[in-house]
C-alpha cells in the first residue's frame, strides 16, 4: 500500500516493482530447490499369496532390522561440492496393516510404515552414515486379485497385485505405484510363491507453484519363497527379495547416478513360521495355503470352523547377495487372522 499523499502514477509504479521483486524471489527459490530423488524401491519383505476366504480379517505386523550397512560413497563434483550416493538404507522398518478378504477373488489391505532411514541430504561428511529417528514414513493401499486359485489337491494358481504408496512428508519422497503378477504353487507339503512387480515413482510435493525436479523412474522388484510344511503348525522357508534399480534410462537421473551408478539390492535367507490357534481354527497348512482341506465323516471340510483366531509368528535372517545391500536383515512378523 502507498501513503495517501503519494501520486497515483508513482503508487502504481511502486506496486509493479514489488510484484516483480516477489516473482523474482519465488523463481529463485524454485531454481535452488533440491531435486526430489528416488533410491531403489525396498518392499516389506513379505510374500503376496492367493489365499482368499471371504469375510476374513487379518492384522499384520511386518518388521525388519538391518545390520552391517554399506558405507556411503562420497566424492566431489567438478565445482568441488560433495556428492553422496542415494542408495536406500534403513536400519529399522515396521509395517502395521489390516487386510480384508472381500470376495473369493479380491483382497484389500491398508497400512502404515515406520522407518529409521539414513539421512538423504547432508552437508557434512561426519553425518554421511548417520540415521534419522524412527518415524511414520508412508501410508499404503493394496489390492490383490485372485484370477486362478491354487487347486485344493495341488497345482498352480495366478493372480495380480496393485499397491499405491504415499509418503507422509510432502516433498521428501515420491509416490509409488506397484503392480505385477503373483504365481503360487503347492504339491503336498511343498509350496512356492513368486511376486514380480514394477515400481513407478511419481508426483508428491508441496501444492502450488512450480515443483522441483523429480526422478520419476521405474524399478523392477521381486519376492520369492520355497517352503515345506513340517506339520500343521511348523513351516520352513527359504525366501529372497530384491530390486533392480532403474529400468533402462527411465526417470531423470541426477549427478549421483552418473557418479555412483544404480543400486541393485538382493538378499535371501531361511525363515521359520509357527501357527497356533486360540480356538477351532486351521493350522499352518490352511493358513498358508500349502495343503488341501480334508472332509470329516459328516462331509464337512476340516478347518472350516471359524471360532477363535489363527496366529502366525515368523522369524528369520536374510543375507546380502551384493555390496549395496546390508550384510544381514533380521525379519520377523506377526499375523492374526480373525
Amino acid at each position: 500500500m502507498c501513503p495517501a499523499w503519494t501520486p497515483p502514477r508513482k503508487c502504481a509504479a511502486r506496486q509493479t516493482e514489488c510484484r516483480l521483486l516477489a516473482t523474482a524471489c519465488a523463481l529463485a527459490l524454485v531454481a535452488f530447490a533440491p531435486p526430489v530423488k528416488a533410491g531403489p524401491a525396498v518392499g516389506q519383505f513379505e510374500l503376496k499369496d492367493l489365499d482368499a476366504e471371504p469375510g476374513n480379517l487379518e492384522f499384520q505386523s511386518q518388521n525388519a532390522h538391518s545390520f552391517g550397512q554399506p558405507r556411503r560413497r562420497i566424492m566431489r563434483d567438478t565445482d568441488g561440492d560433495l556428492l553422496f550416493d542415494d542408495n536406500s538404507v534403513a536400519r529399522q522398518r515396521h509395517a502395521l496393516e489390516m487386510e480384508a478378504t472381500l470376495t473369493t477373488f479380491l483382497r484389500m489391505r491398508v497400512g502404515i510404515e515406520f522407518e529409521k532411514e539414513r539421512f538423504e541430504d547432508v552437508d557434512d561428511i561426519a553425518f554421511a552414515n548417520a540415521f534419522a529417528d524412527l518415524k511414520l514414513d508412508e501410508i499404503a493401499v493394496e489390492l490383490v486379485a485372485i484370477l486362478n486359485p491354487v487347486p485344493e489337491n495341488g497345482g498352480i494358481g495366478f493372480g495380480a497385485l496393485a499397491e499405491f504408496e504415499h509418503p507422509i512428508q510432502a516433498g521428501d519422497d515420491l509416490n509409488s505405484i506397484v503392480f505385477g503378477p503373483i504365481v503360487e504353487a503347492k504339491y503336498g507339503p511343498w509350496g512356492a510363491i513368486g511376486n514380480l512387480t514394477f515400481v513407478h515413482h511419481f508426483g508428491n510435493g508441496a501444492r502450488g507453484g512450480r515443483q522441483p525436479e523429480r526422478d520419476q523412474k521405474w524399478d523392477l522388484a521381486y519376492a520369492a519363497q520355497l517352503s515345506y510344511a513340517v506339520s500343521e503348525s511348523w513351516l520352513l522357508a527359504l525366501e529372497g527379495y530384491g530390486t533392480f534399480d532403474r529400468l533402462g534410462n527411465s526417470g531423470t537421473p541426477g549427478e549421483e547416478r552418473a557418479a555412483f551408478g544404480d543400486h541393485d539390492l538382493h538378499r535371501a535367507g531361511p525363515l521359520v513360521y509357527y501357527t497356533f490357534s486360540t480356538g477351532k481354527r486351521h493350522g499352518v497348512s490352511e493358513a498358508r495355503g500349502l495343503t488341501g482341506s480334508e472332509d470329516d465323516e459328516s462331509g464337512n471340510a476340516k478347518g472350516d470352523d471359524d471360532d477363535g483366531m489363527a496366529v502366525t509368528l515368523g522369524v528369520g535372517m536374510l543375507f546380502s547377495l551384493n555390496d549395496n545391500t546390508p550384510d544381514q536383515t533380521l525379519k520377523w512378523s506377526v499375523e492374526v487372522e480373525f
